[in-house]
């Protein structure tokens, strides 16, 4: 039957829609960020990496360890968002207002609006220290480095918050029973969170399945389809890869402070391509394949169990191996990149693939409408 012209105008504004909304949705999938440490001799300059990152690659957030100067002027008008931190040392000192007003002007205010920061970090898995004087300043140095960035009108641009391990988490399985280690929970934690929620900043952690992987669970932790299910019985929710179970667990450690609707920032995660004799699954295609995994399921807006249909602003541990950093082999080996800015291996964050491999759920869904379409027009 042939389409009346309403038929025909109601199909194409239905197909504008969809479109639209296809393509919103596949640029949302496309943020993600990657931590630029320094702790290494053979590093290209910050002005390089700052170009390189802009114009060939889709990572479009990047975190630092400290505030260097170097690295802000380089990412100036990049359009890249540039997450600085506060060290550890310096968390005492920043709960003087003096200090941090000071600390804005110095790290902050110069750089700006050309260099895009979004975010200060106070201090880095602070709460693994164990050391009771920067566990103590953690939240006052938080909440006066705000007022310091009210003082400056900079505070609905550049948010204030702090990383954590899962440490924190005094019990993590199953998912829905996790909660904060005791004593840090309500004389830290909660305080904390009461902050991030009414200044609008981020909870963030540092999850890594590398850390709890073992033979019997590699799979699981590579998000591999045939991983099997790992099963929570109080919620009879199905979990079929690791960080969705952390990530759930913080959730619910978040919920039971009644804090649930805070948001959820992965500030690390990653995946080392060389470790010790000992270590089993660290080699280049096994970090290919989680970190690959990884930014395909955090961009998806799939979710997780307990928090559905969402995508989680993540960033990837590390732009480059650190040739100077302590500990085991596979400390100094999460690069991405190696110095001269070429892969070390195969992982969709080059923009000359990345868009067909991270949305290809949504070109198909797209073909299918157009499918569906063609054939009801045929009918009308």
């Amino acid at each position: 039957m042939e389409q009346t012209p309403l038929v025909a105008s109601i199909l194409n504004a239905t197909m504008l829609v969809v479109t639209l909304a296809l393509i919103q949705e596949a640029q949302a999938t496309a943020k993600m960020g990657v931590n630029y440490g320094t702790l290494a001799t053979n590093l290209p300059p910050p002005y390089k990496v700052a170009k390189f990152l802009s114009k060939s690659t889709t990572i479009n957030r990047v975190r630092i360890f400290d505030a260097n100067p170097e690295i802000l002027h380089a990412f100036a008008n990049t359009g890249i968002e540039v997450t600085i931190t506060v060290p550890n040392d310096q968390i005492p000192q920043i709960t003087n207002l003096t200090f941090a007003q000071q600390w804005v002007k110095t790290n902050v205010q110069p750089f700006l609006p050309a260099t895009k920061l979004i975010r200060i970090l106070v201090g880095n898995e602070v709460l693994s220290t164990a050391n009771k004087l920067l566990i103590s300043n953690l939240v006052p140095a938080m909440q006066t480095l705000y007022v310091a960035l009210v003082t400056a009108s900079l505070d609905n641009n550049v948010k204030v918050s702090t990383p954590h391990s899962l440490g924190i988490l005094s019990n993590s399985s199953p998912p829905s029973m996790a909660k904060f280690r005791q004593g840090y929970d309500t004389h830290v934690i909660k305080p904390m969170l009461s902050f991030l929620k009414d200044s609008n900043a981020p909870f963030m952690v540092n999850p890594y399945p590398f850390f709890g992987t073992s033979v019997s669970n590699l799979d699981y932790a590579l998000f591999r389809t045939d991983s099997g299910v790992v099963f929570d019985d109080n919620t009879k929710l199905r979990y079929t890869n690791m960080l969705d179970a952390q990530l759930d667990a913080v959730y619910s450690a978040l919920k039971l402070l009644g804090f649930e609707d805070v948001e959820i920032v992965i500030a690390e995660t990653g995946w080392p391509s060389l470790g010790d004799p000992a270590q089993f699954g660290v080699d280049p295609k096994t970090a290919s394949e989680y970190n690959g995994n990884l930014i395909r399921h955090v961009s998806s807006g799939v979710g997780t169990p307990l928090m559905p249909n969402r995508t989680f602003d993540t960033y990837i541990f590390a732009l480059f191996d650190e040739n100077l950093k302590p500990g085991p082999t596979c400390e100094r080996n999460f690069g991405l990149f190696w110095p001269n800015l070429t892969l070390v291996y195969d992982v969709p964050i080059m923009k000359n693939n990345v868009a067909v491999v991270a949305n290809r759920h949504y070109y198909k869904a797209f073909f299918s409408i157009i499918i569906v379409f063609n054939f009801i027009s045929t009918w009308l």
